[in-house]
């Protein structure tokens, strides 16, 4: 018998469990506490699964057990596994009531507090049970790795990279300009005409140097043969760099979806920098061949109609 039939045949949900368990712990001891049953229960479901696929899944190691490359690639498939089961259960909890699910989506903290918020706001008054959850994050491969590993259902950031296209479906959604912004009582709020190099010596509020816009702004200053200036707050959270911008005592930058979608804005001004930072292309990331999750599906019509507003706006 192939290794297919064997599989299909013999493989029990259960056995694909408690491997993940042990691999999860490193122990079968630590795999059987988790899983509320006894050791010698774990150790026959691990045998049992070797016996399924005829090669061994799991090696002893100094620190407990780890995979073996036969492990490792059964238990990629019973992420998978378990993924299109929790999303056909809730397939099943929507068709029996259509307004109701769970949605993770990931971004980075700026259209947390902005584009995806409004997003949830407009979803959340018509869909009272649909429970969100935003996980905002700095790194863009990280919010895609997340994906990946099918812990959200939705990304909203600028493209993955190339070699993950085979795996990622990425729908341009907009442009999102980039602007340095200044608090309303700013010395240099009232100024009609200003130059990057201009702006050097000012108390500048940026993400850390290697985070949008951070590494943005330092880019751009590199650029015109001049170093970058030096931060005097380093904060990513959007409200921590707003609050600052209120004092009228420094400068940052913030795209369109900040300016415009923002829930608490303080009174500021978009300062007439040239030359002119550059924008991100803004996306929808899913993860191909994944099972729908209906309630990810009204997000993501939701998050496709808002965009259109940003996608018309001009710099």
């Amino acid at each position: 018998m192939q290794l297919k039939d064997r599989v299909s045949r013999r493989l029990k949900l259960h056995d694909l469990r408690v491997l993940m368990a042990v691999a999860e712990t490193g122990s079968m001891r630590k795999a059987a506490s988790v899983l509320n049953t006894t050791q010698p229960s774990v150790s026959r479901a691990i045998a049992e699964l070797e016996d399924t696929v005829g090669l061994p899944l799991l090696e002893r190691n100094p620190h407990g057990v780890e995979p073996t490359l036969y492990g490792r690639a059964l238990l990629d498939g019973g992420v998978a596994v378990f993924d299109d089961l929790r999303r056909t259960v809730k397939r099943i909890e929507f068709l029996a009531d259509p307004e109701a699910g769970d949605v993770r989506i990931a971004c980075g903290f700026h259209l947390a507090a902005s584009f995806v918020s409004s997003v949830i706001e407009r979803l959340s008054a018509r869909y009272p049970r649909i429970a969100f959850r935003i996980l905002g994050l700095e790194s863009t491969l990280q919010m895609y790795t997340e994906l990946l590993a099918r812990n959200v259902d939705l990304v909203v950031a600028r493209g993955p990279d190339t070699e993950l296209n085979d795996q990622i479906n990425f729908e341009f959604l907009f442009d999102d300009f980039n602007f340095v912004v200044a608090g309303a009582r700013h010395r240099l709020a009232r100024r009609r005409r200003l130059s990057l190099v201009d702006l050097i010596a000012e108390a500048w509020v940026l993400p850390p140097p290697g985070a949008a816009p951070g590494k943005l702004v330092d880019d751009a200053f590199r650029a015109l043969g001049t170093d970058p200036p030096r931060r005097a707050v380093t904060a990513t959270q959007p409200d921590v760099r707003m609050r600052l911008l209120a004092t009228g005592r420094f400068l940052t930058v913030f795209p369109t979806s900040v300016i415009s979608m923002s829930a608490v804005r303080p009174d500021f001004k978009v300062l007439p920098v040239t030359p002119a930072l550059p924008s991100v292309r803004i996306g929808l990331g899913t993860l191909k061949h994944r099972m729908g999750n209906p309630a990810a599906d009204l997000v993501a019509k939701q998050i496709r109609e808002l965009a259109k507003s940003l996608a018309r706006t001009k710099r």
